[in-house]
């Protein structure tokens, strides 16, 4: 008597009717096959998004590698390039007001960061232990920040009366908790299976051990997501600066840039040689710019493969 055995031959990926090319997913039985003007529409449609994104950029990067020369005859934003020269990001980073103003961001994101994920981690785990003390009242209270705040004067009295204006401190406590994402956080932890949580239990583990060994490395997508969500708000933020602090050596990155894009005071180190003409002020716009978009673009790719599975999961589940 001879096993039967299922003899269909295994796809390996690759599409047998177009050999060297990868077969495409399969499509659901309602979803039908895209005709050429479908395909045509998709590519077009993406070519005109993609454009749209980099061709902004590109214009700012060219700006800030061009000579006064080049911009002048240009008459502002240079699209082609012609005299590519880095004095524009040399005299930026040379140890003036913008290279301070950068080590100001980067450690307030940072610390910012680890501070608000710290926090979240904890507040989210803490509401997703159905039975807590406190569980109901806490949540609730969290929920109404969403919809009801003190507002502008109220904070600043309240951050003024801690003696928080005019330290780093008021560019992290103020915003540091984003209710939104304790509840991402929280809805992610709920989905995790209960059958390990118990059997941690009765081998000995407790609530931190549980946390730190079992729900984190379960949530690392919606935690990189999270971390990514944090740390952009805290690069991009401006506004606690503007209000919190008054020495300019204290400024970050992004107050900064908004002086030199109102065309305000130039950065200490930079307003000779804008005066001599060896440097545009476009230039350093652009290069203040591409400063700040760097950490962003450098971190996103690091963290987009989880932003499906991290933001989607945490939403569905609980």
């Amino acid at each position: 008597m001879t096993a039967v055995t299922d003899e269909r031959p295994k796809s390996s990926g690759r599409d047998p009717r177009r050999p060297g090319r990868w077969a495409a997913p399969p499509r659901p039985v309602w979803e039908e096959e895209p005709g050429r003007a479908g395909l045509a529409g998709k590519v077009i449609a993406l070519v005109i998004a993609c454009l749209g994104v980099l061709f902004p950029l590109w214009i700012v990067i060219v700006t800030s590698l061009s000579t006064k020369q080049t911009i002048s005859e240009a008459g502002g934003l240079v699209v082609v390039p012609r005299g590519i020269t880095l004095i524009a990001y040399q005299e930026l980073l040379s140890g003036g007001q913008v290279t301070r103003a950068t080590v100001v961001s980067l450690g307030v994101t940072l610390v910012g960061t680890l501070f608000s994920m710290a926090v979240s981690i904890l507040s989210a785990y803490g509401l997703s232990r159905i039975g807590s003390v406190g569980h109901s009242w806490f949540l609730m209270i969290l929920l109404a920040t969403m919809f009801f705040g003190a507002g502008l004067i109220p904070t600043y009295l309240l951050v003024q009366s801690l003696g928080l204006t005019d330290t780093y401190l008021a560019l992290i406590l103020p915003s540091a908790i984003s209710v939104f994402n304790i509840l991402v956080l929280r809805a992610f932890f709920m989905g995790v299976s209960q059958e390990l949580t118990d059997s941690a239990r009765i081998d000995g583990a407790g609530d931190w051990r549980i946390l730190w060994q079992i729900v984190i490395p379960l949530s690392r997508a919606v935690i990189a997501v999270i971390t990514l969500f944090y740390a952009v708000g805290y690069w991009s933020a401006w506004f606690n600066a503007s209000i919190y602090l008054s020495d300019q050596d204290m400024m970050p990155l992004q107050n900064v840039m908004i002086q030199l894009v109102q065309k305000q005071e130039p950065p200490v180190g930079l307003g000779q040689a804008i005066k001599t003409g060896q440097l545009s002020a476009l230039a350093v716009q652009m290069a203040v710019m591409v400063l700040a978009l760097l950490p962003v673009a450098f971190l996103s790719p690091f963290v987009q493969r989880h932003f499906k599975k991290g933001m989607l999961t945490g939403a569905v589940k609980g």
